[in-house]
């Protein structure tokens, strides 16, 4: 992969990925945008993982875009090409990533990984390193952690799927306020607004706590979760109860589902296959 991601890969499936740039609290540069998806993209065809954490190695988490991009916008006039030839690609509006652009697909790929991905959030949330952490499934951050909708400040909007992963998680006038104001908020706020799924001073211990967790549960079950969860926001009532259904059927009487009622009934832990 790159320098910018220390992977570590834990026996039970559970995936830990440390965003690796400590001396610039883990600021999104164009080999740190790279990183992000091309480690997403290769997590979403991996049978063996069961569940992925994402953390900031050093004091923060993500500080957002790094100064230097910032730096060529100036010099540019636009917004093109700013993280070079990687991530960005030559045009916003080309659509590189399905529905988004290679920006966007640094948040939305964590939707596109199969299992449950945790972000542990301590430190500092900024701008595209908060959108980082809303792609995930589940955020556990720090009480006194800072975050920002920080786009404001330079003069620009949330580009990073922001606009579609905070209207999942909070009210419209939050989310507003929030963008209009870019202002500062604690891991507290944060939590009572929806950002945070729950906060602890160990983040990282918790999501690992909670990784491996999810990983002794039957990985074709908890796929099929992820995949009706994702489907719930953009299906009618109709066609999510017909995809609940579906989904239920095909588990019904399959080798996991059968292993999770014997081990229940034996009091043991259970012994899952790998999904097809």
């Amino acid at each position: 992969m790159s320098d910018r991601i220390e992977w570590t890969r834990h026996p039970d499936g559970v995936v830990e990925l440390q965003l690796a740039r400590a001396d610039k609290m883990n600021a999104l540069d164009p080999a740190m945008f790279d990183a992000l998806i091309e480690a997403g993209e290769a997590l979403r065809g991996d049978s063996a993982v069961r569940a992925v954490v994402i953390s900031g190695r050093g004091k923060s988490f993500c500080a957002g875009l790094d100064m230097a991009s910032f730096e060529r916008m100036q010099q540019q006039g636009g917004a093109d090409n700013v993280l070079g030839d990687g991530a960005s690609g030559a045009d916003l509006l080309q659509r590189t990533h399905g529905i988004s652009n290679a920006a966007q697909q640094v948040a939305m790929v964590w939707r596109e990984v199969p299992v449950p991905v945790i972000a542990a959030v301590h430190g500092v949330a900024f701008g595209g390193g908060l959108q980082v952490a809303l792609g995930a499934d589940i955020r556990i951050v720090a009480p006194d952690t800072k975050l920002s909708v920080m786009e404001i400040k330079w003069g620009l909007v949330p580009d990073m799927a922001g606009m579609v992963l905070m209207r999942e998680l909070a009210r419209s006038d939050v989310v507003r306020e929030l963008t209009f104001t870019g202002r500062i908020f604690s891991g507290e706020e944060a939590l009572r607004i929806g950002f945070a799924t729950r906060l602890s001073t160990e983040p990282l211990a918790e999501a690992l706590q909670t990784a491996h967790d999810i990983a002794g549960k039957s990985p074709d079950a908890i796929r099929a979760g992820k995949r009706l969860l994702n489907a719930s926001l953009a299906q009618t009532a109709a066609q999510l109860l017909m995809a609940e259904s579906v989904e239920q059927k095909a588990l019904i009487g399959s080798p996991n589902q059968i292993e999770a009622v014997k081990a229940n009934m034996e009091r043991r832990a259970p012994r899952f296959n790998a999904p097809a």
